[in-house]
């Protein structure tokens, strides 16, 4: 049976699809009769029975030398047929622009491989013609190029150089013919007999290139893959470096490959070659600006050398230290997803000719690869090391942390944790510890840390994201020692109880007093019953025997109450989509609630300070030079009596949190809060390094900055304003605990407290907002400007006292109009101390001139003329008594 066409089906397979006629076949096999579409698939197995045979030998190692053979065959053939000494034919380059080929060698199996540029010389005239070129004497033709047609050694004479040209008409190669037999030029009949053979040849080297090309494409391809495979697979960075050479290696068939990592923090190129043994591996370093990979990494710039001797970027000392020959050099960058260097790739001697372009795409692929799977391994090591360095934070918290999935399963626990729930911290790396995070990473962590509403918190802050602070819960569990050989019996409660080891005196809230090295024990934990606080039941596992049961009863366990502070937070990614959750549980016990009630009238500095001397430095008093800053709202009564008790509440808080901040900057401790008055102390229970004077005066000029922009807003809602008195007095009080152990308020007593007391009120007569005692103005008055008041005796004591108001800090130049005014109420008093009133009047009533309303100016004046009429008595000494505190 034939058919009607009996072409290649294939052809017409291929022609149909490239017209886009695939329905054409289906339709003469619709139409064929069953012996036609017999005939049809015998047709159509032949073809694809060539294509089969084409891949295998693609897919053949000896392929990649069928090329060598037929030029090799095809070479001395030609030279015998043609009766030619030496013959060469040279295969077309055009990636390179080369024409290359190969000479044999005196003496050696080995040919030299031989390059010639595209555009020089004879043959490569021939190459870039297509012209034959029949020379009786080659040394005296014009296009006779010594350096590229002389063979060293041979005198040529006459010489043929003949195109071959595939089915495009493209020359594809060109054999050179020196020296006929005989010592006659080559003839016209020689030509012709070249061309008899010529195009069988053309298609026959086009062929075994297409051949070679396939394979290399297809091994490549393979090589690739299997590269980009195993680099996927690897997030070592080492691993992936000895992967990345080795596949480098085998897929470009060179002797040695390098992968070199920039570190840019050092400039430096980096690698891990293997050592003589093969076994381990050495680093080496070198200056990122220096040699052939050294260029490649300043630049970005690929390397192809075919002759590194002749390139000035290679340094030959390692070849000639180490007697490798170095011939040809492929370098080039790898970059990592964002387009910056990241490495540097090197290989060296090809096992067969010199790199080509080929080369250079294919590694150009593979370092995209490389460069991936290296930025994923860096990254991958980055996490690691990232993942450490939060475990480290965690660990070294003082708070209890933990943290869990989605479900409320705990996946991580701190030590600080597992301290809480009783755990011997001295067995911290010993089986104990395998024990508990067994037992604990995965549960959920409302099982074994019975803290009411944890469950419900933690749930809800999973779904809504919501973050939840339960302050002062109540958290109960037991311990139990139980020697390594012991086995719970599990037939009663009794039983169980009876395996405990050990006394209770062994645990000291919770933690183990003592313990030796040699301690085989475990130490186990118990969770109340939730229906019934007196049973126990280890790690709070329901026993999967129901006959049998596992409880404790409280007499057997040695019980750990605590008071903590619960937080729960969720854990969001970058998204701020909730993964999981955290747990932190925050010992309240007694060393934290001293430290928490420090915080509160004294700086987390000084408080830190006062611990670290025992609480014995609190309790016990001590006498030391402070000074003490008194402040009180002035009003308060009126401002607050049309206002609500919340509001008042919390114009309170607002006005006591600033003026806190004002006393804690300055180094200054809360002593205490008086209604709406406040009360520091500066110096005490910690001296100061700077003048405890000088930091109560600055305090005082805060707080006054502090209520001015208090005020602001309230002027702006036309609400009433704030106005506050401010007494400040230095001296030596006693200081400590005043109480109990249960009822602990830190303060200082002494004259100095009465005094400071006795000048915040005395603001209000004289209209002042910061009075100083004589005392705190001595510490500092080459820093601050002051106006003495007066030198007053307060009442229920005998000694006066000069008294100051503080204008400001020297820093700060007054304006004119308050300079003078000060200069007249200074010589005002002057006069007035002198009893000369006449005077004191004069001056005073020019300092009211500057300030009409100033109350210390109008209290003198008053004064002046009441002495002048009624002059005081002989022992007058300028001291005025003050009859009200």
């Amino acid at each position: 049976m034939t058919l009607s066409n009996t072409g290649s089906v294939l052809a017409t397979l291929t022609q149909l699809t490239q017209l886009n006629r695939t329905s054409v076949l289906a339709s003469k096999v619709k139409d064929a009769s069953f012996p036609e579409f017999i005939c049809l698939l015998d047709f159509i197995t032949a073809e694809f029975q060539q294509f089969l045979r084409a891949l295998e030998m693609i897919n053949h190692d000896a392929l990649e030398t069928m090329l060598e053979q037929v030029m090799d065959a095809f070479t001395v053939k030609i030279g015998q047929i043609l009766q030619a000494d030496l013959t060469t034919i040279f295969l077309v380059d055009t990636d390179k622009g080369q024409l290359w080929g190969k000479l044999p060698q005196n003496n050696t199996n080995a040919d030299r491989e031989i390059r010639i540029p595209l555009n020089l010389g004879l043959v490569g005239h021939v190459a870039t013609t297509g012209e034959s070129l029949n020379i009786p004497d080659a040394y005296n033709h014009s296009l006779f190029n010594q350096e590229v047609d002389e063979r060293p050694g041979y005198r040529t004479k006459s010489l043929l150089c003949l195109p071959i040209v595939n089915s495009s008409k493209k020359v594809v190669a060109v054999v050179q013919l020196l020296n006929k037999a005989g010592e006659v030029p080559f003839d016209t009949k020689d030509e012709e007999s070249f061309r008899d053979i010529a195009n069988s040849i053309g298609i026959i080297l086009e062929t075994c290139q297409s051949f070679y090309m396939a394979a290399r494409n297809q091994r490549g391809a393979a090589a690739l893959l299997k590269a980009t495979q195993y680099l996927g697979q690897s997030l070592d960075l080492e691993a992936t470096l000895r992967l990345v050479m080795d596949q480098a290696r085998e897929l470009m068939q060179a002797d040695r490959s390098t992968l070199f990592m920039l570190s840019r923090e050092r400039g430096e190129l980096w690698s891990k070659v293997a050592t003589a043994d093969g076994a381990t591996f050495m680093e080496i370093r070198i200056p990122a600006n220096r040699g052939i990979a050294g260029y490649v990494a300043s630049t970005g710039q690929l390397l192809n050398i075919p002759d590194a001797y002749k390139d000035p970027r290679f340094d030959p000392s390692t070849d000639q230290r180490t007697g490798y020959v170095t011939r040809n050099i492929l370098c080039m960058p790898v970059f990592n997803s964002e387009g910056h260097l990241i490495g540097v790739t090197q290989l060296i001697n090809k096992n067969q000719g010199s790199f080509t372009n080929s080369d250079e795409e294919f590694m150009r692929a593979f370092n995209i690869q490389a460069g991936i799977a290296l930025e994923n391994a860096k990254l991958f090591e980055n996490v690691l090391l990232e993942k450490q360095y939060q475990k480290d934070i965690l660990q070294s918290l003082s708070d209890a942390v933990i943290s869990t999935d989605m479900q409320g399963r705990i996946v991580t626990i701190n030590d600080a944790a597992l301290g809480l729930l009783g755990f011997p911290l001295q067995q911290v790396d010993g089986k104990n510890r395998l024990l508990w995070e067994g037992k604990l990473i995965g549960r959920y962590v409302w099982d074994v840390v019975p803290i009411d509403s944890l469950k419900g918190r933690l749930q809800e802050s999973l779904t809504t994201g919501n973050k939840y602070y339960l302050p002062e819960q109540s958290l109960t569990v037991g311990l139990v020692k139980y020697p390594v050989t012991g086995v719970v019996n599990e037939g009663n409660r009794q039983d169980a109880s009876s395996t405990i080891l050990g006394d209770k005196e062994e645990l000291l809230n919770g933690e183990i007093k003592s313990q030796s090295s040699d301690d085989n024990s475990l130490y186990i934990l118990a969770i109340p019953k939730s229906d019934d606080p007196n049973i126990y039941i280890p790690w709070n596992e329901i026993s999967w025997n129901l006959q049998s049961s596992t409880y404790l009863t409280k007499d057997a366990i040695q019980e750990i109450e605590r008071s903590i502070n619960l937080t729960v937070n969720p854990l969001t990614n970058p998204q701020g989509k909730v993964r999981g959750g955290l747990v932190v549980l925050e010992d309240i016990s007694r060393e934290k609630r001293l430290k928490t009630t420090m915080y509160r009238y004294m700086t987390p500095g000084v408080a830190e300070q006062v611990l670290a001397l025992g609480e014995d430095a609190l309790m016990e008093g001590s006498k030391k030079d402070v000074t003490i800053l008194f402040s009180d709202i002035r009003g308060y009564t009126t401002l607050t009596e049309n206002l609500g008790a919340s509001e008042v509440v919390s114009l309170l808080n607002k006005y006591f949190e600033t003026m806190v901040e004002a006393v804690f900057n300055h180094e200054g401790t809360l002593d205490k809060f008086i209604g709406d008055a406040l009360m520091a102390v500066f110096g005490a229970p910690l001296p100061l390094k700077e003048n405890h004077g000088w930091m109560a005066v600055k305090s005082a000029l805060d707080m006054r900055w502090r209520l001015a922009e208090f005020n602001e807003p309230r002027l702006l809602n036309h609400q009433p304003l704030i106005h506050i008195g401010i007494g400040i007095s230095s001296g030596e009080v006693v200081s400590g605990n005043i109480g109990s152990h249960k009822r602990m308020d830190y303060t200082v007593i002494g004259d100095g407290v009465n005094l400071s007391a006795r000048l915040e009120s005395v603001t209000k007569e004289y209209g002042c907002d910061i009075i100083l005692s004589e005392f705190t103005y001595n510490l500092c008055r080459d820093r601050i400007f002051v106006r003495e008041l007066d030198k007053i005796r307060v009442k229920g004591k005998n000694q006066a006292v000069s008294i100051y108001e503080l204008i400001g800090e020297i820093e700060m130049p007054l304006n004119d109009a308050t300079q003078k005014s000060l200069d007249f109420y200074a010589a005002g008093r002057k006069a007035y101390i002198n009893r000369d009133f006449s005077q004191a009047i004069t001056y005073f009533e020019e300092a009211r001139q500057l300030k009409p309303r100033d109350q210390p100016i109008m209290i003198h004046l008053e004064r002046s003329k009441n002495y002048l009429d009624n002059p005081p008595p002989d022992f007058w000494d300028g001291v005025h008594t003050m009859t009200t505190k």
